[in-house]
């Protein structure tokens, strides 16, 4: 059996467009990321997964300071991980425009 240890928030930035990533650590030590196109790849460790989405230069939301989100293009203020009832509702929300600078 699978079971789910929890998660983690990814975040890539181009300009003023976020894109979200979610992976989920199982207990059997794999590894899954739920990306962008709503798609859920497995990876065989959670170390492999993470190196997939810094390759993909994401980085954690977690471990992100006000300094290095400003330099990404946005403020911890303005943003925050999407939220859905389901994965398919989640898929809608993992591409977050921030619109314009004023």
């Amino acid at each position: 059996m699978n079971v789910d240890l929890g998660y983690e928030w990814f975040v890539a930035s181009l300009g003023r467009t976020l894109i979200w990533a979610r992976l989920r650590v199982l207990e059997a030590g794999t590894a899954e990321v739920f990306d962008s196109d709503g798609k859920t790849l497995p990876y065989d460790s959670e170390d492999t997964a993470r190196a997939a989405l810094f390759d993909a230069e994401f980085v954690a939301f977690d471990g992100l300071d006000e300094d290095d989100a400003l330099a990404r293009g946005f403020s911890l203020d303005e943003v925050s991980p999407p939220r859905a009832d389901s994965d398919a509702a989640l898929r809608e929300r993992m591409v977050q425009s921030l619109g314009a600078r004023v």
